[in-house]
C-alpha cells in the first residue's frame, strides 16, 4: 500500500518508539478491509520488535483498528484507513503511543492526566481536510495519556452512513458522550480547557500574576509572529497572547506567493511561524481571547488588557494584531444551517458534498478557487457573484469556465439560504438587472466572499475606519499612545500574508522605537527587575 520511499520514512520514524504496543483490527470481507490489514501489517513490518498485530478485534464499526501500549488500557481506534493529510496523525499516535514524547507542554500533559471524568469523544473527519489533523492529533494525545478517554476518529467518506444519520456537514465534528461538543479547528489545550471546568480560573489567576511586558503582541498570525521576532530580537520582554498561533493562515489550503517559499500550505507554514517564535524568549499564551484594552493614564505608562477568563496583563506597549475572518453573507437561513450545508471552507468540506449540487457565493479569486475544486467532486457548481464582472484573475475565469458542470449568475444578490429537516435544500437569489427572483435547488453553500476584521471588541479604544479597521500610519501607530497595529486588522490595503508580516516588523520597530525614547514608570522598571532576576 506505501511505496518505498514512504516505508523508508516510516521505519526512521518507528525507530524513536520506546516501547512496546499492538494494535488489534476489527476487519470484514470488504475492500476498505483488506487496504486496512496491508497498511497495518507494513506498520509492524517496519518495527517488528516492538509493534505487533491482532485482527481478533469485535467493534462493530468494521473496518476500524486500535493502539494499545502492552500493560496499558489506552482506547484510541481509528476506523478509518489515515492517509492523505491524516497520515501524519497515525504516526504521531505510533510515536505516542510507543513512548515518544509529544511535542506539547509538560502543563498541558499533566491537565490532560489529571481530568477525572470518562470521556468519550466521536471526532468525524475527511482525508482531505487540513483542518482535521490538529484536532484529530489533540484527541489522540487525550487517549493516549488519560484512560479514562476513549477516542474514535472516524472518515467520514468510509462511514457515510454515520454521516447522515447525524446529519454531519462539516468537519471536523466532535461528539462527547454521544452529544454534538464541536466543530471546526480546535488545539489540544482548547480541547482540554473546554473539559475542565476550573481551567479558565487557573488561567486567569496564573496570567495575572505576570510580570509587565515592553511588548505585548495581541495575535498570533503572520503580523504577530513577525512582531514577536523583531521585538525579542532587542532584547526586551515580549509576549504573545492568540487565540491559535498561525490565525486565519490555518485555514488556507495553498501558499505560493510568499518570497522564497515557492509552495506550501498553510498548516505547515502555521507551525513554522510559531517554532520561529519559540525559537526567541517570547512568552506564548495560546488559547487565549482578548475582551478589551485599556491605554495607559499617562503616556509611558502601563496598558492593561483584559481576557475573556478574567485576567489581566501588562505593558508598556501593545501591538494589535488580531487579523480577520471570513465574511458571512448575512441572508435568512445562513447561521440557522451553518454545519448543516452552509460551509466556508471548500477542501475541508468539499468531500462531504461529492455527487451533490452545490453553490459558491463570491466572484472574486477564493469564490472561483473554491469553484474549480468543487468541481472535481460534486454534481454541480452554481457560482453567484453580486458584481457585473467576476473579480477573479483572468486565469481563474478562463477555468472556471471550460469546466461543464459551473454554472455562473453575475449581478446576481443571494436572498436567502433554504432548508427542510435542518439541512440545507436550496438558495435564492435575485438578478439586480431588471429585478427578478430565482431559485436553485442543492445541498450545499459555500460562502467565499473576503473577510472583515477582527476589532469589534476594541470598541472606542483605538480610532477604526467605516469598515472597523484600525487606521494606522506608515509606522504602524495608532491614535493612542503606545498602541500600534499591523496586518489584515488594518488600513493597510492588500491583505496578503507577505504584507501582514512586514507590517508587523514596522510595528515592533516602531514599539521599540517608542520604548527607547519615552521614559518607564517606575512601577514596571521594579517588577520588570524582579522577574529578570526571577
Amino acid at each position: 500500500m506505501l511505496d518505498d520511499d514512504i516505508k523508508q520514512q516510516l521505519s526512521a520514524y518507528l525507530e524513536r518508539v520506546k516501547e512496546p504496543f499492538e494494535m488489534v483490527a476489527s476487519l470484514n470481507d470488504g475492500e476498505k478491509a483488506i487496504e486496512m490489514r496491508e497498511l497495518l501489517e507494513e506498520i509492524v513490518a517496519a518495527r517488528p520488535d516492538m509493534i505487533s498485530l491482532r485482527t481478533d478485534g469485535d467493534d462493530t464499526r468494521k473496518p476500524s483498528f486500535t493502539l494499545q501500549r502492552k500493560g496499558t488500557d489506552s482506547k484510541l481506534r481509528f476506523a478509518a484507513i489515515p492517509m492523505g493529510h491524516e497520515f501524519t496523525s497515525l504516526i504521531l499516535a505510533l510515536l505516542w503511543t510507543g513512548g515518544h514524547p509529544p511535542k506539547v507542554e509538560a502543563d498541558t500533559i499533566e491537565q490532560i492526566k489529571a481530568l477525572d471524568a470518562d470521556l468519550t469523544f466521536e471526532i468525524y473527519m475527511s482525508l482531505s481536510c487540513h483542518n482535521c489533523p490538529d484536532v484529530v492529533q489533540a484527541l489522540s494525545l487525550m487517549a493516549i495519556y488519560n484512560p479514562r478517554i476513549n477516542v474514535t476518529v472516524i472518515d467520514g467518506g468510509l462511514y457515510q452512513n454515520e454521516i447522515e444519520e447525524r446529519e454531519i456537514m462539516g468537519v471536523p465534528t466532535v461528539f462527547l458522550n454521544g452529544e454534538f461538543f464541536a466543530n471546526g479547528r480546535m488545539s489540544v489545550e482548547e480541547i482540554v480547557q473546554k473539559v475542565d471546568t476550573g481551567a479558565a480560573k487557573r488561567d486567569a489567576e496564573k496570567l495575572s500574576a505576570k510580570a509587565p511586558y515592553e511588548v505585548l503582541i495581541i495575535g498570533g498570525g503572520p503580523a504577530g509572529a513577525a512582531a514577536a521576532i523583531y521585538a525579542s530580537r532587542k532584547g526586551i520582554r515580549t509576549g504573545v497572547v492568540s487565540e491559535r498561533f498561525g490565525g486565519q493562515v490555518n485555514d488556507t489550503m495553498e501558499i505560493a506567493n510568499y518570497p522564497g517559499i515557492p509552495e506550501t500550505n498553510g498548516p505547515a507554514y502555521a507551525s513554522a511561524l510559531e517554532q520561529h517564535v519559540r525559537g526567541y524568549e517570547v512568552d506564548i499564551m495560546n488559547t487565549q481571547r482578548v475582551a478589551g484594552v485599556t491605554p495607559a493614564a499617562v503616556e509611558g505608562g502601563l496598558i492593561t488588557v483584559t481576557l475573556d477568563n478574567g485576567g489581566t496583563l501588562k505593558s508598556r506597549t501593545v501591538i494589535l494584531a488580531t487579523g480577520a475572518r471570513w465574511r458571512n453573507v448575512n441572508v435568512p437561513g445562513e447561521q440557522e444551517y451553518k454545519t448543516k450545508g452552509v460551509a466556508y471552507c471548500p477542501h475541508c468540506d468539499g468531500p462531504l458534498f461529492k455527487g451533490k449540487d452545490v453553490a459558491v457565493i463570491g466572484g472574486g479569486n477564493s469564490g472561483v478557487e473554491a469553484a474549480i475544486d468543487l468541481a472535481g467532486l460534486v454534481k454541480h457548481v452554481t457560482v453567484i457573484e453580486f458584481m457585473p464582472e467576476m473579480k477573479a484573475d483572468a486565469v481563474l475565469i478562463k477555468k472556471l469556465q471550460s469546466l461543464p458542470n459551473v454554472t455562473v449568475h453575475t449581478n446576481a444578490q443571494t436572498t436567502e439560504i433554504t432548508g427542510a429537516s435542518g439541512k440545507v435544500n436550496g438558495l435564492k437569489f435575485k438578478h439586480r438587472g431588471d429585478g427578478t427572483d430565482a431559485n436553485v435547488d442543492l445541498e450545499g453553500v459555500f460562502v467565499q466572499i473576503g473577510l472583515v476584521p477582527n476589532t469589534e471588541w476594541l470598541g472606542t479604544t483605538v480610532e477604526r475606519s467605516k469598515f472597523g479597521e484600525i487606521v494606522v500610519d506608515a509606522r504602524g501607530a495608532t491614535n493612542v499612545p503606545g498602541v500600534f497595529a499591523a496586518g489584515d486588522c488594518t488600513t493597510v490595503p492588500y491583505k496578503q500574508i507577505v504584507v501582514a508580516a512586514g507590517a508587523g516588523s514596522t510595528a515592533a520597530l516602531s514599539a521599540f522605537d517608542y520604548l527607547i525614547r519615552t521614559p518607564a514608570p517606575e512601577a514596571a522598571s521594579e517588577e520588570n527587575k524582579e522577574a529578570v532576576a526571577a
